[in-house]
């Protein structure tokens, strides 16, 4: 059985505050601010309600990574989705990204980002496209909740990412944490 290695599907960036986010050939991830051109890139939080609760906490959440199945499963449920209708800057295939430990570092070509924890997925999801929230979160065993839109990272060496780059993953020194949502 061949094994693909897992890469970069599609990259996203957007420079204003918009759910979706636009495809591009290519972005440019800073280090320790995220996606230049990006409307959440910056060492302090970005995103619009977590500014108004503390707008002095740091940015968990520079770069947003999303499994191209999670895609590909909300539209086998009708829902009309497309690289960076998400929000997310990376889509990748052949990772498993909700079950990587925090603090996973992934090589993205020449970029390194580090796994911060699991995207919450919000109403917007539902705004965006109604019934959609719930393939994002599901009930496991009736009470623990499973999120399922992603992962989100700080960049610890910048660089390009481009669609097809290769992904590398560099799990952390054990005991393992499991991600929790940022």
């Amino acid at each position: 059985m061949f094994v693909e290695a897992p890469f970069v599907v599609a990259v996203s960036r957007d420079g204003l505050h918009r759910f979706s986010k636009e495809p591009q050939e290519s972005i440019e991830l800073v280090e320790d601010l995220g996606v230049r051109g990006d409307a959440h890139a910056g060492t302090l939080v970005q995103h619009r309600s977590r500014v108004r609760r503390d707008p002095n906490q740091p940015n968990l959440r520079q770069v947003h990574l999303l499994q191209s199945d999670w895609l590909r499963e909300a539209r086998e449920a009708g829902h009309d989705v497309v690289p960076g209708s998400m929000g997310e800057n990376v889509l990748t295939d052949g990772i498993d990204l909700l079950s990587l430990p925090e603090g996973t570092r992934l090589r993205l070509g020449d970029a390194l980002v580090r796994i911060t924890g699991l995207r919450n997925p919000c109403r917007q999801i539902n705004d965006f496209s109604p019934g959609l929230l719930q393939l994002a979160v599901r009930r496991v065993d009736g009470v623990a909740i499973e999120r399922r839109t992603g992962v989100m990272s700080v960049v610890e060496r910048g660089g390009t990412v481009r669609e097809g780059a290769p992904i590398r993953v560099e799990l952390p020194d054990g005991p393992h944490s499991p991600l929790k949502a940022v």
